[in-house]
């Protein structure tokens, strides 16, 4: 086995520290979701904050799987996962409802998606 470059190794830990934060910003959307609404989104209807659990459990399962395995395929395919996320927020940016609770949760998955892409381990190796 040969060793990784110092490069590769530093990317495993930037990835994982951004896979920490998606992970933790799931458990906080999974177990509070009420709290995240009233603080960032007040104006969400209350009968749709299920969906900002259900948006929690994802970047749990999303996150906490790179957290374990920091490979570029599985970075890739969150990234997906995270601007496919993006792009269905965008029909409702202009929604006096739902408009901030979409630019600030498509915001951060487009940006999570780029930044992940750019500080991904090259390698597949753990």
């Amino acid at each position: 086995m040969t060793p990784r470059p110092a490069s590769d190794r530093v990317r495993r830990l930037l990835t994982r520290a951004m896979a920490l934060a998606g992970a933790s910003t799931g458990i906080a959307l999974l177990t509070r979701p009420q709290q995240v609404v009233d603080a960032l989104a007040p104006a969400l209807p209350h009968d749709r904050v299920w969906l900002v659990r259900a948006l929690g459990a994802r970047l749990l399962v999303q996150h906490g799987t790179v957290v374990v395995a920091p490979r570029p395929a599985l970075v890739r395919l969150g990234s997906a996962v995270d601007l496919l996320h993006a792009a269905s927020m965008v029909p409702f940016v202009a929604s006096p409802r739902y408009g901030r609770a979409a630019r600030i949760s498509g915001g951060l998955a487009a940006t999570y998606a780029a930044v992940a892409l750019a500080v991904a381990p090259r390698s597949e190796s753990r």
